[in-house]
């Protein structure tokens, strides 16, 4: 487009800045015209051969094939851990209640050396 296509107008003008409205020209440009310039569809494409279509379709699935192994082993890995996770909560929970019966255990004792004690 040439300069004298376009036309700025000043609208406003403050301390935090300025607002300016840019107007174009209807007319076309010499030479050219505005569907030269403005193509409503977009570039034609090159015709794929056979050997380029079978080469990006085997591109597609070598990916579809590493997406899905990362999954399955993501999958794997949040299993493990869950097994891990529950083998822990398993081992604390016996744990407690070994230490429960231990203690439970000494307090009988105690309380039954007491009781002989006093009679």
């Amino acid at each position: 487009m040439a300069s004298s296509d376009i036309h700025v107008k000043e609208l406003d003008k403050r301390a935090s800045g300025q607002s300016f409205e840019v107007i174009l020209s209807d007319k076309p440009s010499a030479g050219k015209s505005s569907r030269e310039e403005f193509p409503l569809s977009p570039p034609k494409k090159k015709d794929l051969s056979l050997e380029e279509i079978q080469k990006k379709l085997e591109a597609a699935e070598e990916r579809r094939k590493l997406h899905e192994a990362e999954v399955l082993k993501q999958l794997a890995e949040k299993r493990e851990h869950e097994k891990e996770v529950l083998q822990k909560a398993i081992e604390e929970n016996n744990n407690f209640s070994k230490m429960a019966e231990e203690k439970l255990t000494s307090k009988m004792e105690a309380n039954k050396e007491r009781s002989e004690e006093h009679t």
